[in-house]
């Protein structure tokens, strides 16, 4: 059995206030290719379809645009609920879909009934479950059941599938594993809270993960996410995203096929003037990518945003880099000393903020203000 392993499509998700959808389409006709070209006997999409549990009539166009060339393809198309997902929304029609190979997790009531899939090698039980908390499991087990933790609910819930190991065994689940590396565009519970411990899987040949956005083995292959296929952070700029190629025969095979965007994240860093310089950003993507532009000028640009669009068009952020942000000095209530002037307290002020001295023209600027407001308050 082959399958293409995807999640966290985060269909209508902004970035920035930028909207995802163009390239959202643009990379899942990428991944119709793929699926073409390697002809899978089923997809796994494990969770986070769409960025909001109350999508957008856009979003959702788009998924159903999806599934119904997906479901042109003689394949079986796995889709669970995320945790951006209400898991009523992704189940709705399920019933009906099944019929068409498409099969949509229901509502987690406790019981999970495989699809059956078989080939040369024999049976393949595929397992749908969809993102759930400890209280799901306490609410369908009985609150005297000893769940704790997320690990515990997980195992709770797989405990009760009763799983034949004597076949071969997919789980498609959308969770957070202990140790995964996550990107800042996870939405993760304070403490880790919400970590699963991995051995809860052991049971499965080969688990689909969805949830954290770069794609990762843990602790083998046989446990994977296979991350977003877009970047969504500017902590993904370094990520290669990519599908993930499941073959389970008698042993388990992974390989990825790189995605590559219509729009790509990038970071760059310079002065005003050296960013602007046509030397540094032409023969490049850049004025089309979406951008995050770090300055190391010492004083703010006026309108930099704005000045720096006419080049970068797709320009989602600046931040700075130099003395003024590297300080670290913690600005502590001031010494009582009589004999100061006003105009030195905020020289001092303004050297622990921006950590170097005003200039010439900043302080006669400051004595000047001073001055006037001396003046008007006599």
């Amino acid at each position: 059995m082959k399958y293409i392993h995807l999640s966290d499509l985060h269909i209508g998700k902004r970035v920035n206030e930028y909207s995802m959808l163009e390239d959202q389409e643009y990379i899942l006709t990428k991944i119709i290719n793929i699926i073409d070209e390697a002809k899978p006997d089923g997809i796994f999409i494990a969770g986070d379809v769409y960025d909001k549990s109350v999508p957008s009539a856009e979003a959702v166009q788009l998924f159903d645009s999806f599934l119904t060339r997906l479901s042109k393809r003689n394949l079986a198309v796995f889709v669970i609920s995320g945790n951006h997902d209400s898991p009523e929304r992704i189940a709705f029609g399920g019933q009906l879909m099944n019929k068409s190979g498409i099969y949509m997790s229901p509502v987690y009531d406790g019981k999970v009934a495989p699809v059956i899939m078989e080939d040369e090698f024999g049976k393949v039980n595929v397992y749908m479950l969809p993102f759930i908390k400890p209280a799901h499991v306490r609410a369908v087990f009985g609150d005297g059941t000893e769940i704790n933790s997320y690990t515990d609910a997980i195992r709770k819930a797989i405990d009760e599938l009763h799983v034949n190991t004597s076949e071969r065994n997919i789980m498609i689940t959308h969770q957070f594993v202990t140790g995964a590396d996550k990107a800042g565009s996870e939405e993760l519970s304070v403490g880790g809270t919400d970590n699963v411990d991995v051995s809860v899987f052991d049971c499965f040949d080969y688990t689909a993960l969805g949830h954290i956005h770069r794609p990762q083995n843990c602790k083998s292959e046989k446990v994977r996410y296979c991350g977003t296929p877009l970047k969504y952070s500017f902590s993904e700029v370094k990520d290669e995203k990519s599908v993930t190629i499941v073959e389970l025969t008698d042993t388990l095979t992974v390989r990825t096929i790189p995605l590559v965007p219509l729009r790509d994240m990038k970071e760059i860093k310079g002065t005003y003037n050296e960013v602007m310089t046509r030397s540094f950003y032409e023969n490049t993507t850049y004025e089309d990518d979406y951008m995050h532009i770090i300055l190391t000028d010492e004083d703010d640009v006026p309108d930099a945003i704005g000045r720096l669009r006419t080049v970068y068009h797709n320009l989602m952020h600046i931040d700075y880099d130099n003395k003024r942000t590297r300080a670290n000095t913690v600005i502590g209530a001031a010494e009582i000393v009589k004999d100061k002037l006003p105009n030195e307290y905020f020289a001092e002020f303004y050297e622990k903020r921006n950590g170097q001295l005003m200039s010439e023209i900043q302080r006669k600027f400051i004595d000047e203000l001073i001055e006037q407001i001396q003046e008007e308050n006599r």
